[in-house]
């Protein structure tokens, strides 16, 4: 029996899914869904795909023509040494690269130096191959930046992998060059191979996204993982990519994508291709609108929970990671061995607004909430009404 399966945790973002299911209107700020329609050029190559009865089985790795866009993307945008298009493959969305790569890299006892916070299921695929997740905290006082020296001093000679997420899901926190080039440094000098998730790179309202597979000598050592979903308003479709150098990991990392789903669908693979080749105008609008909406939730919380939460906007994502007043709490009765739980449970049972409680990112966030400023504009508002209302009610 898998009884290794037991000791990989379900993550709270899940639980809370199926809570907001029982409410009735709720407020979905819970999932990191943009609300935007997927662009037409995507559209069209599905309908097209469709049209031309391209349902068949595909290559494992992916079809040539995306393999060729994504490997052009990657040296282009991301200033990726790709090679060959054989060093790209395609996945079931950016979950299942990570999932691929992680098995791919580590034996039984590897231990992966990771954000705390972080989105969860990076913990939980790296239980899930035997692995131990090492988290480094993020400093708040930094931007939801790490201090170099603490990964350093975290790093044991059990240490394989430095798993890096800039931006961050969930501070929004975002890695500078000079983070990036000290952390290329250690990665050299320790040995370690480097995971760079960059799920939101076209979110970055404040510096830059550098991709650290870009410094010199690092591609060799380091395996981006990239989506399609937060870039082109896709995540129902699941189409995800990684690029890796090395002949044996890849071949390894292959045989994972086979034995997990054989090829990702074809139609979401020619509309992944209508996506690459047509216009990129709508990341840039979807950025323009993301920072708006941004900027309106947290000028909107001001309001609606003074004294109740506190952060500052993030320099990247679409999210609001923000800190509970504990004295506030305390004088609303909210109580129970996790601070961030009992808002949350209080929140959807009172306010009919999904979030997350921040300790489900890591324990030093305990005390912290993630709510999605990714929703539109009018879920917002509704939301920021109703938890004015809740709040309120909690202290009357």
């Amino acid at each position: 029996m898998g009884q290794f399966l037991d000791s990989v945790p379900v993550s709270a973002i899940v639980r809370i899914r199926d809570m907001m299911y029982t409410v009735k209107d709720p407020f979905r700020l819970d999932q990191g869904d943009v609300s935007f329609d997927a662009p037409d050029t995507f559209k069209q190559a599905v309908t097209k795909a469709l049209a031309e009865n391209r349902t068949h089985y595909l290559p494992t790795v992916g079809i040539p023509q995306l393999r060729k866009l994504c490997a052009e993307k990657m040296r282009t945008k991301n200033g990726i040494p790709v090679g060959s298009d054989d060093e790209v493959m395609v996945t079931n969305g950016g979950t299942h690269g990570l999932y691929a790569v992680i098995h791919a890299l580590l034996e039984p006892g590897d231990e992966v130096i990771i954000p705390d916070p972080e989105w969860p299921p990076t913990m939980a695929m790296v239980t899930a191959a035997g692995g131990r997740p090492v988290q480094v905290p993020l400093r708040e006082s930094l931007g939801w930046r790490w201090d170099i020296a603490e990964v350093e001093k975290a790093i044991t000679p059990k240490t394989r992998v430095l798993y890096l997420n800039s931006p961050n899901n969930p501070s929004g926190g975002v890695l500078t060059r000079q983070d990036i080039e000290k952390l290329a440094a250690i990665a050299r000098e320790r040995n370690l191979w480097v995971i760079s998730d960059e799920a939101y790179e076209d979110v970055v309202y404040s510096g830059e996204h550098v991709s650290i597979a870009s410094l010199p000598g690092m591609y060799e050592r380091t395996i981006p993982v990239y989506t399609m979903s937060k870039s082109y308003a896709i995540t129902g479709v699941r189409v995800g990519y990684f690029a890796i150098k090395d002949a044996t990991v890849r071949d390894r990392a292959l045989k994972v994508v086979l034995y997990t789903t054989s090829n990702v669908s074809s139609l979401a693979q020619y509309g992944a291709v209508g996506a690459l080749e047509g216009s990129q105008q709508c990341i840039a609008d979807f950025k323009v609108e993301l920072q708006a909406r941004r900027d309106m939730f947290y000028q909107g919380l001001a309001e609606a929970a003074p004294g109740v939460f506190s952060g500052q906007p993030p320099d990247g994502a679409f999210y609001a990671f923000v800190k509970i007043n504990p004295d506030w709490a305390k004088s609303a009765g909210l109580t129970g061995p996790s601070l961030s739980w009992a808002m949350a449970e209080y929140l959807i049972k009172h306010g009919r607004i999904g979030c997350v409680p921040g300790v489900d990112f890591g324990a030093s966030c305990e005390g912290y909430m993630r709510f999605c400023t990714c929703r539109s504009r009018e879920e917002l508002n509704g939301a920021l009404a109703s938890m004015k209302q809740a709040l309120a009610t909690a202290v009357s």
